[in-house]
């Protein structure tokens, strides 16, 4: 199905906003902003016209809208522990938003944000002012920041800076790794700790069910053996009476022949 026009101006502006966050901007740009706020509106009128594609191109849309107002969010935090924190939380396009890319723009703008704010982190660890990393690669090659430089070494300084930033993620990647496997293994060593209580809780229960049948059992027993002993006690307690009221009506009768 092709494409409306609706869908054609959200492609454009969001090809041009992608080229502007790739650029240095002015603290003081307010221009993406707004294009961002535009694109927002045209997403959602997108998302209920008659034509709009299919829900998988939509979320796409929505991945690169959003990750594009995350970093806005992000560049208004004031340390840049904070940018780096939440820039990982950034989830960029998956597909190249028009057909001359290779890679999806917002994957190139999440890494260069990410080794710009790894830069800046580090510039204010060592107390140093410089603040973008081709310039901090310069400095360690030994380049002026007068002279002018080439694309191809500026490519081949992001790709070091790129390089140098991917190598640390691996790094809190093995770390992160480690401390889920020792999570793991203390989860299931709890597991199985809660187990054996739970058989054993289950034991006692099912012993103390047991012992408490036996003692009704007992206790019906002990009930009727006193009955029957209290039965045996009343009859001999009659008998002993009748035998000494007969022995008086007895002894009364033979007492006046006796004198």
């Amino acid at each position: 199905m092709a494409a409306s026009r609706l869908e054609l101006n959200l492609v454009r502006l969001l090809s041009r906003c992608e080229a502007m966050a790739a650029e240095k901007r002015d603290p003081d740009e307010w221009r993406l902003e707004k294009y961002v706020g535009a694109l927002e509106d045209m997403l959602q009128a997108l998302k209920v016209h008659a034509s709009k594609p299919a829900s998988e191109v939509i979320n796409e849309y929505s991945w690169k809208v959003d990750f594009l107002k995350g970093m806005l969010q992000a560049e208004k935090l004031t340390s840049s522990s904070e940018k780096a924190l939440a820039n990982q939380f950034l989830a960029p396009g998956r597909v190249p938003t028009t057909a001359r890319e290779r890679v999806p723009a917002t994957k190139t703008v999440h890494l260069q944000s990410r080794a710009r704010y790894t830069s800046e982190m580090r510039s204010e660890l060592l107390g140093t002012d410089s603040a973008e990393p081709e310039m901090d690669v310069r400095k360690r090659t030994g380049v002026a920041g007068s002279q002018p430089v080439s694309e191809k070494q500026s490519a081949a300084e992001l790709d070091l800076v790129l390089q140098r930033h991917q190598n640390l993620q691996e790094k809190l990647a093995e770390e992160m790794l480690g401390l889920a496997r020792s999570l793991k293994t203390n989860t299931l060593a709890a597991q199985s700790v809660i187990k054996k209580d739970n058989q054993t809780l289950s034991h006692s229960l099912k012993m103390a069910d047991q012992n408490l049948e036996k003692l009704k059992t007992e206790s019906e027993r002990l009930e009727q053996h006193t009955q029957k002993s209290v039965n045996w006690f009343l009859w001999a307690m009659l008998i002993i009476v009748c035998f000494i009221f007969i022995s008086m009506i007895l002894f009364i009768r033979i007492m006046p022949k006796l004198k």
